[in-house]
């Protein structure tokens, strides 16, 4: 069977700078089935999922909905819904937790304030408190989007909890469809495409330990795409993998040309050029869909640039 995920595989698509962007991730549990757009389609209250979605825009939240993997059996009746808001700009990452029997209590939130790294709201509007479990995988399984989420995803997703792995969820759309399975570990918010159980334990053991595995991943979703694919680039040039150590100063330019400041905490600077090119031959960027060419980031140059150099 033909599907995106093995046409991309195939054809050795680069995943570098594909992750899905968000300063903040909030994860609402919710069983049952999903739709392709599970905020408004799935057994969560549709005009709740526009409400949310309303609250969210332009403020660098992203919402998505969570589950335990296996059974997605949903009663229809309250029940204790676990809450997480994680944020993951580096020097300012965090990961809280709360529950709630009524979602609707989400609307309480400062959803600006979240996106600028600010948790007090989550505290006040749900009891939130920092979270002090092992890191997050959630491992995206929502088949209604593109089907290569739910053959790849699920079969990953119970693996991984089969083996003991206690922080994993099933999540709805982390975007790439076609890199599936796709995992997104939190807090320091990484992607991950063609995503095997083994790297996901690797990179969950990192994450623990506060050091990002570049392995299959797809950058941050702190940055834009062209800063994920910098800031993964001066990682492997430099063998710096500390989670905090990196930070994307500044993006000029604009496609299909950038220039992205990468900043270390001991004070390097390296300027990273990035290319935006087409990936070719054109392939499906989801399952039925029309073949195109997606755009790919291609780092250029990079270079290391003293403080002098940079107020030049």
């Amino acid at each position: 069977m033909s599907t995106c995920s093995t046409a991309s595989r195939e054809l050795d698509e680069p995943i570098t700078g594909t992750a899905a962007t968000a300063r903040t991730w909030l994860l609402l549990e919710q069983p049952g089935p999903w739709g392709p757009k599970a905020l408004t389609s799935s057994h969560l209250d549709p005009a709740l999922g526009r409400a949310l979605e309303a609250a969210a825009s332009g403020t660098g939240v992203r919402i998505a909905l969570i589950r335990r993997p296996g059974r997605h059996a949903d009663r229809r009746t309250p029940v204790t819904r676990q809450v997480y808001a994680a944020h993951t700009v580096p020097g300012s990452t965090w990961l809280h937790a709360a529950t709630t029997t009524d979602p609707e209590s989400l609307l309480g939130l400062d959803f600006a304030a979240l996106g600028r790294g600010h948790s007090g709201s989550f505290a006040t509007a749900l009891g939130g408190r920092p979270y002090e479990g092992d890191p997050l995988a959630l491992v995206c399984t929502n088949g209604r989007r593109d089907r290569c989420c739910a053959l790849l995803g699920r079969p990953l997703a119970a693996e991984l909890a089969a083996s003991g792995v206690e922080g994993v969820w099933e999540v709805t759309h982390l975007g790439g469809h076609r890199f599936s399975p796709t995992v997104l570990v939190l807090p320091h918010g990484y992607a991950y495409g063609r995503a095997e159980a083994h790297t996901v334990q690797e990179a969950l053991h990192g994450a623990q330990e506060g050091r990002i595995v570049v392995e299959g991943c797809r950058g941050s979703s702190a940055w834009e795409r062209p800063g994920q694919a910098a800031e993964l680039a001066v990682r492997t040039s430099v063998g710096e993998y500390a989670a905090e150590a990196l930070t994307v100063v500044r993006t000029d330019g604009a496609a299909p040309r950038w220039e992205v400041l990468v900043a270390h905490t001991d004070g390097r600077r390296w300027r990273v050029e990035v290319a935006q090119g087409s990936s070719l031959p054109p392939r499906a960027e989801s399952c039925g869909s029309v073949l195109g060419s997606p755009a790919r980031m291609d780092v250029v140059a990079i270079r290391e640039v003293t403080m002098a150099a940079l107020a030049s």
